[in-house]
């Protein structure tokens, strides 16, 4: 299966304790880069979730975002230290009364350091809710990528395709233009009425055609061809490979441009670079 670098996510978790919004996007990029924004109370989670990219993901710029709202209503129940209350209380009584005089303010007691207690909000249940949302927000990014790179796939197998099909129009109409090209020298030294050496014309026109004979480039070209499927079919993070491919089918378009005696080589040569370049601007894309 092949994969898309370019991709966008989004998974929310909801429980008693509030709402977390993930977001995960990510580009072409030569090798992993992660970069994840967290709240300030879940940055503990940040190695946890580089390492689970890590373990996913080869290749690609990738940008994850977490938003967390707290439920007000969730707000955590406040408890009263009733052994402490009290002997504050006895000890407040007895300085009154050795005071002779004063009364006890209830709500000093009630500030006093420990008497008033909040119960500690459970974070490892907000975390656990909060990474179980981070996994499926994975998978569905995940998903993003391979649906993409089919669509990629699909375009370069049809690339190649018509690169195929350049192929067999210069195979086809090889033939005719070495025909063509033979009158065409021969018909000129008969023009100027030059004494022909049977021998040397003909040492003359296989030189000739070995020179422009492209035979070994279409070779090549179908072989490359052959090879850019069988890596597509294996999948997996297979943008490099692909790419040195491109190179490849560049040199062999670049060669056969070079060695063109006709219209039709040369048409068949410049449809290859355009062929060769809407590939190859796809492919960055795949990781």
């Amino acid at each position: 299966m092949i994969q898309s670098m370019t991709a966008y996510a989004r998974s929310e978790v909801k429980g008693d304790w509030g709402t977390a919004v993930w977001e995960i996007r990510s580009v072409n990029q030569r090798y992993l880069e992660t970069y994840i924004r967290l709240p300030e109370q879940f940055r503990s989670l940040e190695a946890v979730l580089r390492e689970r990219l890590r373990k996913k993901l080869q290749r690609g710029k990738v940008e994850v975002f977490l938003k967390y709202t707290a439920n007000p209503a969730a707000v955590s129940q406040l408890t009263i230290n009733k052994s402490l209350a009290k002997q504050l209380i006895d000890s407040a009584n007895w300085v009154s009364n050795e005071a002779a005089g004063g009364e006890l303010n209830p709500v000093d007691i009630l500030r006093w350091p420990g008497v008033m207690e909040a119960e500690e909000t459970d974070m490892d249940e907000i975390q656990k809710a909060i990474m179980a949302g981070f996994d499926g927000l994975t998978r569905d990014f995940i998903e993003a990528r391979a649906s993409e790179g089919a669509n990629l796939k699909t375009m370069i197998e049809t690339r190649l395709d018509a690169i195929l099909e350049q192929a067999a129009i210069v195979e086809e109409h090889m033939p005719a233009i070495m025909t063509w090209q033979k009158e065409r020298i021969t018909n000129k030294l008969a023009e100027a009425k030059v004494d022909i050496d049977e021998a040397r014309l003909e040492q003359e026109l296989i030189y000739l055609a070995q020179k422009t004979d492209v035979a070994e480039e279409i070779d090549r070209l179908k072989s490359h061809v052959s090879e850019t499927q069988k890596i597509m079919k294996k999948g997996g993070a297979c943008g490099r490979r692909l790419d040195f491919m491109m190179q490849e089918f560049n040199r062999e378009s670049n060669t056969l441009a070079s060695k063109s005696i006709s219209a039709e080589i040369t048409n068949a040569a410049v449809e290859l670079k355009v062929l060769i370049e809407q590939m190859r601007e796809q492919i960055q894309n795949i990781e």
